[in-house]
């Protein structure tokens, strides 16, 4: 710790963080558990943008944009587990404070794009569905270039707002944060400033964030269940209403943990709940989306088929 001048206080120049368990042969087991899940997230999603770049049957909007999706799992996931894995080999690893104030704003980041993404994609299954004969002109390359645009700079304003709040918040002692990785809740717990408004900013942009997009999702398959129930044929109706499902399961897991983590009263739950959370928010899902996807989907799995075939046959 640094002084930061006349009196007894020091500035805090790392922290310390608690992690899921002081258990060693728990410890031991969550790596080898964590590890295989990182492994699978990278392969996983990176397998799933190599695929949609190669295969020229899934250079569509919807794919385009879980292409992205894939790249934000990976950097989501990413941004937790290594210092993780880390923190399980080495009790007490400590974590500069710029690395903290870096490991803050990449989380916020993906985790932001990955609800822009989620709601492109609701629209994307929108116009679709209501407006086929459409689906070309409204989702055109140049329209889905500028959602990924607006995604990735509402991502970034989210970085800003915990990342320049970080940065304001002084930090005097104790530096054990009880949790895995620098979540914006517990370090201003042990800040020794009014986080007043430091601690508004952030959730009013991340809340805006979340409301918006869940908005979006909600009104869009409001519309495709009004379109869906329209139809007359027994066929179209499943066909139509499969082309979601992947989607909508991706939604619930994702939204719904984020609820549970960053929405509901902090009185509701326990910090070892929190952090079951907030290991399925940045560690489960992320390895979850391209399998889900892939199961749902007859067409990543017919490109997949005919790409395997390609390089062995």
């Amino acid at each position: 710790m640094d002084s930061l001048g006349p009196g007894n206080h020091t500035a805090v120049t790392d922290f310390i963080l608690l992690g899921l368990t002081d258990d060693p042969v728990l410890r031991v087991i969550l790596f080898v558990i964590i590890l295989c899940v990182y492994l699978v997230t990278v392969s996983g999603n990176l397998s799933t943008i190599i695929l949609i770049r190669i295969s020229s049957q899934l250079h569509h909007p919807m794919y385009f944009f879980l292409s992205h999706l894939a790249f934000a799992d990976i950097g989501l996931s990413t941004s937790v587990t290594p210092n993780m894995l880390e923190d399980f080999l080495v009790k007490g690893n400590p974590i500069s404070y710029h690395g903290c104030g870096m490991q803050l704003g990449s989380i916020a980041v993906f985790g932001a794009v990955e609800c822009f993404l989620l709601a492109m994609m609701a629209y994307d299954r929108f116009v679709a569905i209501r407006n086929p004969l459409l689906y070309s002109t409204k989702m055109s390359t140049q329209v889905c270039v500028q959602f990924i645009i607006v995604a990735y700079m509402g991502g970034f304003l989210n970085s800003c707002s915990f990342t320049i709040s970080f940065y304001v918040l002084l930090f005097c002692g104790p530096n054990h944060v009880n949790h895995f990785f620098c979540d914006f809740a517990p370090l201003v717990e042990v800040s020794c400033s009014d986080s007043s408004i430091p601690a508004v900013v952030p959730s009013f942009v991340a809340g805006s964030i979340v409301v918006v997009t869940v908005f979006v999702i909600l009104v869009s398959y409001i519309y495709i269940l009004i379109t869906i129930l329209k139809m007359n044929s027994k066929e179209g109706r499943h066909k139509a209403f499969s082309t979601c499902t992947a989607h909508l399961t991706a939604v619930t897991l994702y939204f719904g943990t984020v609820t549970f983590v960053y929405v509901m009263p902090k009185s509701t739950f326990s910090s070892d709940q929190n952090k079951v959370a907030s290991v399925f928010y940045n560690v489960i899902i992320p390895m979850l989306n391209p399998i889900i996807y892939s199961l749902r989907n007859s067409e990543i799995k017919g490109a997949l088929k005919r790409e395997l075939c390609r390089i062995f046959l």
